[in-house]
């Protein structure tokens, strides 16, 4: 036999026999995982009924960080009468990285001003129009009025010869002093009629400059709330913190590509991260045993090691529908005690609200527990007895045993085999645990 042959063939045995050994390992493994879940110990201690549910963390106290806002007093009238500007959704076109620190007065956002620099442009060219129209009626005015005051002045002239012409014909014939008092009264009254023209043209020329000039303060009032509306878009930051990007209704953070409009222009939040809150949605079938005050830990999922307690300070009233949950959820929002510079909004929790505690309650998996068709509870000790047990309140996992267990004893997780051979024990209880039931029957 060759010197490979005889290498192949050993490592061949060597693999058939570290199979054998690893199949033996694991049979006595798992012989004896089996031995130790076969039983549950009895224990004295703490219970708690809780009820957990995951969520996410946000700040109690927050500043809003603002798109820009139009004019009060102008929203449902235009920018200054300008009929191209309508309320409308505006486009983020940038924004900082959720997370950033930032302080007053930094770079937040901008948004889109494409549309509104046309109307800007519109808007200023109007204006022109309009300044342009109010010097023209202030050119054509004064010349019209010097025309009218030169008019007056040349009728006060005439009014003057017929005067001294009447008087000059004082020895003539009474039928020429008398076209010569005519033609005096005459002038009198062209003189007049002119003075009075006069003063209603003055009236229409200052209403009409008046008009005038209302139009040139529109289009300047639209001009200046357009640049001043413009310049906020460019958003700095209101004060110091952390850029935490807004959610809509829908759940979806706005980012850059996101819409705002103008009856909810939130962008982001700068939170106070000193008083933390964990979010969290209880089912409708668990809400009634949630109340305001009571305790809660909380777990970070970030954080594995970490635990922090809190209190429900609120609680929804009406459920909602949420995706991936066929029940109605009812939020429900517990105030972290103290802070901890490591806490973010929008980490992952986990929450365990208290909902009752029992100091030194002996207690069994839930599993353990049997019944008969008498609905009478009983369980399988390890000393060969069927148990009657009384049992009290219980959580997802476990259950009170109120009498029929000591603290330490063993208890069957599942049914034994030949349970007939198990002696009876505990029948006084049977009459309590009948009453018991009667009376939940009942509805006591």
């Amino acid at each position: 036999m060759t010197l490979s042959k005889k290498i192949k063939r050993l490592v061949i045995t060597g693999g058939i026999l570290l199979t054998v050994v690893a199949l033996i390992a694991f049979n006595r493994i798992a012989s004896s995982r089996g031995k130790v879940s076969v039983f549950a110990e009895a224990k004295s201690d703490l219970f708690e009924i809780s009820v957990s549910n995951s969520g996410e963390l946000i700040a109690e106290n927050s500043v809003e960080i603002l798109g820009p806002q139009m004019v009060q007093g102008r929203r449902n009238m235009g920018w200054g009468g300008h009929n191209n500007m309508r309320m409308q959704d505006l486009k983020i076109q940038d924004i900082v990285p959720e997370g950033t620190m930032v302080r007053e007065g930094d770079f937040i956002a901008q948004i889109d001003r494409t549309q509104y620099d046309n109307s800007l442009k519109d808007a200023r060219e109007t204006l022109k129009k309009e300044n342009e129209t109010l010097e023209m009626k202030l050119l054509d005015s004064a010349v019209v009025l010097t025309n009218l005051r030169d008019d007056i002045k040349n009728q006060v002239y005439t009014v003057e010869e017929a005067r001294i012409t009447l008087e000059q014909s004082k020895f003539e014939p009474p039928a020429t002093i008398r076209k010569a008092q005519i033609d005096l009264d005459r002038q009198i009254r062209t003189l007049e009629q002119k003075q009075k023209a006069y003063r209603l043209k003055v009236a229409q020329t200052k209403a009409d400059i008046e008009h005038q000039n209302l139009h040139v303060s529109m289009a300047e009032t639209t001009v200046q709330d357009l640049e001043n509306y413009l310049a906020q878009f460019t958003v700095k930051a209101p004060g110091h913190g952390m850029v935490i990007y807004k959610k809509d209704r829908l759940g979806n953070k706005r980012k850059a590509g996101s819409n705002i409009n103008p009856w909810d222009l939130v962008i982001a939040t700068l939170p106070d991260l000193s008083a933390m809150i964990s979010k969290t949605f209880v089912n409708e079938i668990e809400i009634s045993r949630v109340k305001k005050g009571q305790k809660a830990v909380i777990s970070i999922d970030a954080f594995p090691d970490k635990q922090f307690t809190g209190t429900v300070i609120s609680l929804a009233n009406i459920g909602e529908q949420l995706p991936n949950s066929d029940a109605k959820m009812f939020e429900v929002q517990i105030k972290i005690d103290g802070s901890d510079p490591a806490l973010r909004p929008s980490m992952t929790t986990t929450n365990k609200v208290i909902i009752e505690t029992f100091a030194d309650a002996i207690s069994i998996p839930s599993e353990c527990v049997m019944a008969g068709t008498d609905s009478v509870p009983f369980v399988y000790l390890k000393n060969k007895s069927k148990q009657i047990v009384v049992l009290g309140k219980s959580n997802d996992k476990h259950v009170i045993v109120e009498k029929g267990l000591k603290p330490g004893q063993l208890v069957y997780t599942m049914p034994p085999e030949e349970p007939e051979k198990f002696r009876l024990s505990g029948e006084e209880l049977i009459p309590e645990i009948k009453q018991r039931l009667s009376k939940q029957q009942a509805g006591l």
